[in-house]
């Protein structure tokens, strides 16, 4: 039963929007559920845990209270997104130019384990976000530059907050990875301090900072090109068996 306080709403991921063939890209469909979660506001951090991969083109269950919020298929719980109060540390700006060259060094032209991911898959322009992480010599950093399409728009001609929480998942996973390894995003931690725009130029960057057993750490951000934080996340993937 719905409460009085409680909303609740049908939602479907579209295949576009898929990061492993059959289930959603991770950073989407958290910051699907995180936007239920607060709305507009970008006053704290949003923690978003994949309990499991969320189906495409599937009705699901978006319940959201004042505070949090869960995607559910049936009775299996997929999302969680509660608000927290943690300051995130951001990896240090990288240029764009010099994020751009990075991408050279992506190890996904040599191996990628999901190359139809909606954020660094070898997809169509325009129809992929086309963020290539690549090592930038003399740093621990992972870096791209993202020319955010014009074709990722909502209907007001805006750029959904999902887009953005998409563009700070993979390159931490890409921080960790060599030509065919993989791992699945378990948790994604973000703070969204301002909006991107289509047709705009920025510097995705990302390092890995630390592995435990089958779980890798990374923490992004995404910059402008006058080096603005536009948004910081931290990430908990849990590598394949």
């Amino acid at each position: 039963m719905t409460t009085a306080a409680e909303l609740q709403t049908v939602v479907t991921v579209p295949a576009r929007f898929r990061g492993p063939e059959g289930s959603a890209n991770g950073g989407w469909i958290a910051g699907t559920v995180s936007q239920a979660s607060h709305g507009a506001r970008h006053d704290s951090a949003v923690e978003v845990t994949l309990h499991a991969p969320t189906p495409l083109e599937t009705e699901l269950s978006l319940r959201h209270l004042a505070n949090s919020a869960t995607l559910t298929s049936g009775e299996t719980l997929l999302v969680e997104a509660i608000p927290v109060t943690e300051r995130l540390t951001a990896p240090e700006f990288v240029p764009f130019n010099e994020a751009a060259r990075a991408e050279s060094g992506f190890a996904g032209v040599a191996g990628h384990p999901f190359p139809g991911c909606f954020v660094c898959g070898l997809r169509d322009p325009g129809d992929g976000l086309r963020i290539f992480p690549g090592s930038v010599p003399g740093t621990d950093l992972v870096a791209a530059g993202w020319r955010v399409p014009m074709t990722v728009t909502d209907e007001d001609g805006v750029v959904p907050e999902a887009v953005l929480w998409a563009a700070l998942d993979c390159a931490t996973g890409w921080a960790h990875f060599t030509p065919g390894e993989s791992a699945l995003l378990g948790r994604l931690t973000a703070q969204v301090e301002r909006r991107v725009y289509p047709g705009g130029t920025y510097s995705v960057v990302a390092r890995a900072t630390g592995r435990e057993g089958r779980k890798l750490f990374g923490e992004s951000a995404v910059y402008e090109v006058d080096g603005t934080l536009v948004a910081t996340a931290k990430a908990v993937w849990i590598a394949s068996a």
